[in-house]
């Protein structure tokens, strides 16, 4: 019995060293630019800029293979925030800039086709086949991904107000370059 145990014992140590070994050795190094990049992306997941989410748009923009103005969730401010991360011009946000918005089901409309949830890439949408849709309005990310297969047209886009608890700090006014001291800052300002 004391053999089956050491046995084991050693069996155990000998196969988590291997592992710790392989895990040291195979391990695949991220690239920490796409991780800031994804960062700044607001996490809609809708795939208007081309891609099935955030994440891979993100890697796409570290490759070089993207541009970053292609984020309307995002908007222009997004795209700043990309600018500067990677240090060029800011291009105009390609598409249309929208306010955050919220899916709303009209629900006495809603015939139960669950199209909708099967659309909803963070499954904000909940409900059962031939019953009454609902939308989870926290998780909702606002992608317009549901709308296109409702077959009634039953889901709306509700501008979602800004209040102390969603409002965000606004990407900072970019300076004039080479405006050095204070005085200088003072001229540019006033144009003289």
């Amino acid at each position: 019995m004391w053999i089956a145990i050491l046995s084991l014992g050693a069996l155990a140590l000998a196969i988590g060293l291997f592992l710790g070994y392989a895990s040291r050795k195979l391990a695949v190094e991220e690239d920490p630019l796409v991780e800031e990049i994804d960062q700044r992306l607001p996490q809609t997941q809708c795939a208007q800029c081309g891609y099935p989410g955030c994440r891979p748009y993100a890697e796409a923009i570290a490759r070089g293979e993207a541009e970053i103005n292609r984020c309307p969730p995002g908007g222009q401010e997004t795209v700043e925030s990309l600018a500067d991360l990677l240090g060029v011009e800011p291009p105009s946000l390609e598409g249309e800039e929208r306010p955050p918005s919220v899916a709303i089901i009209e629900e006495d409309k809603c015939i139960g086709c669950t199209l909708c949830i099967q659309a909803c890439p963070v499954d904000a949408i909940v409900g059962a086949p031939k019953q009454m849709h609902t939308v989870i309005e926290e998780a909702c990310t606002g992608c317009e991904l549901c709308l296109e297969p409702c077959p009634v047209d039953c889901i709306l886009m509700v501008p979602i107000p800004e209040t102390l608890e969603n409002w965000k700090w606004r990407h900072p006014e970019r300076e004039p370059e080479g405006i050095e001291d204070e005085s200088d800052k003072e001229a540019a300002a006033t144009g003289g």
